[in-house]
């Protein structure tokens, strides 16, 4: 896959998606929204694919943020455009995705960048990273899915202090309050992510795809339970759940091909 704003590309069955505008500190653009939508759309419609780590070049930015200028002069009904399109492309089609994906924050991410990672589904930081949600110092709250993601994280209180604050937080302080898995030193972030994904990659893929869907019914669903036992049943349909079994009985390592 070529793009103009990524850097795409699959090994050992993991896509590496690192947003390249390392001169712009990897802010979200218009261009750069379109080709992650295409990105994400080919990693849950690709069995090579097994998981997503995704970073942003150089050592200074996640991203921080979105490109100001490009909406500068937006009125209401542009502006609400604006976040619909992309929450249902790339916030929520990330968040909803059947493929796991990290976020692995090297640097600022602050504003559509913080919200950008808190679609993953699990975030590392390094540890000179800082997290924040500065939209109130413009006038705007965060659009693509902030003030919901962050109070299912950090809780409705820390939630509202950081938002209206539009204080940047450390790291550290991040992982305290569980906006990020871990923090690990620069040099280790994507081998941290890394060994998740490897992880994940010796289970069985229909199962794991299931448990993360699931999950997110948690928050969003009106029932997660329902979809949860939905999912159970499902698993039973699977070759996977039948290889699963047998492995343990025969106490050998399972072999799962996501069937």
């Amino acid at each position: 896959m070529a793009y103009q704003n990524l850097i795409s590309e699959v090994k050992e069955n993991i896509l590496y998606l690192t947003i390249n505008r390392e001169k712009a500190l990897n802010a979200l653009n218009k261009d750069t929204l379109s080709e992650l939508a295409e990105a994400i759309a080919y990693a849950g419609n690709t069995d090579e694919v097994r998981g997503v780590i995704l970073t942003g070049a150089g050592e200074k930015a996640f991203v921080a943020g979105a490109d100001i200028k490009e909406f500068a002069d937006y009125n209401g009904e542009q502006g609400e455009e604006l976040a619909k399109k992309g929450q249902n492309e790339v916030f929520n089609a990330i968040e909803t995705s059947p493929k796991p994906f990290i976020a692995a924050i090297n640097g600022f991410a602050l504003g559509g960048g913080l919200e950008l990672a808190m679609a993953c589904h699990m975030r590392i930081a390094s540890d000179n990273a800082k997290l924040g949600l500065p939209e109130v110092t413009l006038g705007l709250i965060p659009g693509y899915g902030g003030t919901q993601r962050l109070t299912q994280l950090v809780g409705k209180g820390k939630a509202i202090e950081l938002i209206t604050t539009a204080n940047m937080i450390t790291a550290t302080e991040a992982e305290k309050i569980g906006l990020v898995n871990y923090v690990v030193p620069l040099e280790d972030l994507i081998s941290k992510a890394q060994d998740i994904l490897n992880l994940i990659k010796q289970r069985a893929p229909l199962a794991v795809s299931a448990a993360i869907k699931s999950v997110i019914a948690s928050v969003n669903d009106a029932d997660g339970f329902a979809v949860e036992i939905e999912s159970f049943g499902k698993c039973f349909e699977t070759a996977d759940f039948k290889e699963g079994v047998t492995a343990f009985v025969e106490k050998r390592k399972a072999v799962f091909v996501g069937k």
